[in-house]
């Protein structure tokens, strides 16, 4: 019924306890998780769990804010993009939030990791996970410039957790990019997310948790798992206007046709 489009099923605090968090998804009409890559290193415990998994997938990427770890080739992305169960490439974008005293020009870095994702993408014809933080103008800039443009060999995706106004999203949408909203959204403090999320296209709309972090209220505070992403598309359900249970079903269809039907119930 419910999709997670985006969380970190391997990381220490949720892989310590797995059958418990598949349980609880069960529980709660979470069907499938997507598991989301942010260093090579990662990857192939990450990959592990969606073989052993038959409602787990992963991506493989390296997340713009890792330093000092592998950097990836576009060899190592389109061999390990490749394999069974990998639907996309990422979590890449660009992450400007923690300078550290370095200008514009220092993260220039980022910027070229971020073209080798989407070259790789673009090759493997697999969607892209975009991760955008005080960086929206040379993100979306560097997608156009890539060619990024929702023409046909594009290779398309979705800005996750998604946080910026409805100028970046609408920009995001124009480039043939999906919108994917988390916990923040059940945030009292986050109706000017609430307000770009009333404006996406139902057709465009994916939800997630991000897990282990940002976990919606009730649970805000605590460790996240895909089995709170019902709490997501209760708030999504209000903001648009329509049940629960029809945002379950548009999201989990818009999540299908992201990944070219590669994943299916």
């Amino acid at each position: 019924m419910f999709t997670d489009s985006h969380c970190h099923l391997n990381f220490p605090e949720l892989v310590s306890n797995l059958p418990a968090i598949l349980d609880a998804m069960s529980q709660a009409q979470v069907t499938r998780a997507l598991c989301i890559s942010t260093t090579l290193e990662e990857f192939a415990n990450l990959h592990q769990l969606a073989l052993q998994h038959k409602n787990l997938w992963a991506t493989v990427g390296v997340h713009p804010d890792n330093e000092g770890v592998q950097e990836p080739s576009l060899d190592d992305l389109i061999r390990l993009g490749s394999l069974p169960r990998v639907v996309g490439i990422g979590e890449t974008g660009l992450d400007y939030y923690r300078l550290n005293g370095r200008t514009l020009a220092d993260m220039h870095w980022q910027r070229e990791r971020f073209r080798l994702h989407i070259c790789a993408a673009r090759q493997l014809h697999k969607p892209l996970v975009i991760h955008t933080r005080s960086s929206s103008d040379d993100t979306l800039a560097i997608l156009r410039e890539e060619g990024e443009d929702g023409s046909a060999g594009c290779a398309g995706g979705v800005f996750h957790c998604f946080t910026e106004d409805w100028v970046v999203a609408k920009a995001a949408l124009d480039l043939g990019f999906y919108i994917s909203f988390s916990g923040i959204l059940t945030f009292k403090s986050a109706q000017s997310i609430r307000d770009v999320a009333a404006k996406v296209p139902l057709d465009r709309l994916l939800i997630e948790t991000d897990s282990p972090y940002l976990a919606p209220v009730p649970y805000r505070g605590k460790t996240n798992n895909p089995s709170y992403v019902p709490y997501v598309a209760q708030q999504l359900a209000q903001v648009c206007g329509v049940t629960t249970d029809e945002i379950a079903r548009l999201t989990s269809r818009n999540f299908e046709q992201l990944f070219n039907g590669v994943i299916t119930t």
